[in-house]
């Protein structure tokens, strides 16, 4: 599987924040080697896929810079503990270099915070074993602030190296408030994913000035476009 020359660079500090993303459920074998190209193309960070793409976009990506994100109890977050870190297992050894995990939404609402952070640790734990990083999906839209100042607080006691914020299959995404608030109370050392609904440049810069250190995106390529032409309009769909 041979991948597309890279494009001419536009802006590197750019897309190596971004997750090119496609989570959908009906994405097909030739959508994932698509975006395996566009990554590959622009510099991205990472694709970021269902763990049945993993193995496909391990070769695909092979001896590039460009890393295999997967994600791990998806989208709900509320499957057992083991199940998370047998998950986080298989997908790490067909090639997952970053596992970004739903943390249990109904468990911290209740309060549970031992049991969420056991939850969280299992996955950090085989991740980092493997040399992989952990981004804790916190699912912002469902939680308060005491809710999602605690959800930074336990995942950064688990160990995990980022924290995010959507699944993009809820009931809202990434906001710069929320980004702020979790760059705030995570503290140096974790990163912050914003994702969700960004779909262009504005959008974009907006994150990142709030505290965003990694980007979720599926509109990845037009908002690179729209460094290009240095539009800032509406940069498509996206995650």
């Amino acid at each position: 599987m041979s991948l597309v020359p890279p494009a001419p660079p536009i802006d590197p500090s750019t897309a190596s924040l971004i997750d090119h993303t496609l989570l959908k459920p009906d994405a097909t074998r030739d959508e994932i080697l698509r975006i395996c190209d566009e990554a590959f193309q622009y510099s991205f960070a990472s694709v970021c896929v269902n763990p049945t793409w993993v193995p496909l976009a391990a070769e695909k990506l092979r001896c590039t810079t460009v890393k295999v994100c997967t994600v791990c109890g998806f989208p709900l977050g509320a499957t057992l503990p083991a199940v998370k870190r047998a998950e986080a297992c298989e997908s790490l050894r067909a090639g997952a270099q970053e596992v970004d995990m739903v943390i249990n939404v109904g468990a911290l609402k209740s309060g549970d915070w031992d049991f969420v952070e056991g939850d969280i640790r299992g996955v950090v734990e085989v991740c980092h074993a493997a040399g992989a990083i952990t981004k804790v999906i916190l699912e912002t839209s469902l939680l308060n602030d005491e809710e999602k100042v605690a959800a930074c607080m336990i995942s950064r006691a688990a160990g995990a190296d980022f924290v995010k914020t959507s699944t993009g299959f809820s009931t809202g995404g990434a906001t710069p408030r929320d980004i702020a608030l979790m760059h705030f109370v995570a503290g140096d050392g974790v990163g912050v994913k914003a994702s969700g609904g960004v779909r262009t440049l504005e959008d974009l810069r907006k994150m990142v000035e709030a505290g965003a250190t990694r980007i979720g995106a599926s509109a990845s390529v037009k908002i690179m476009e729209q460094i290009k032409t240095g539009a800032k309009g509406h940069a498509g769909a996206g995650y």
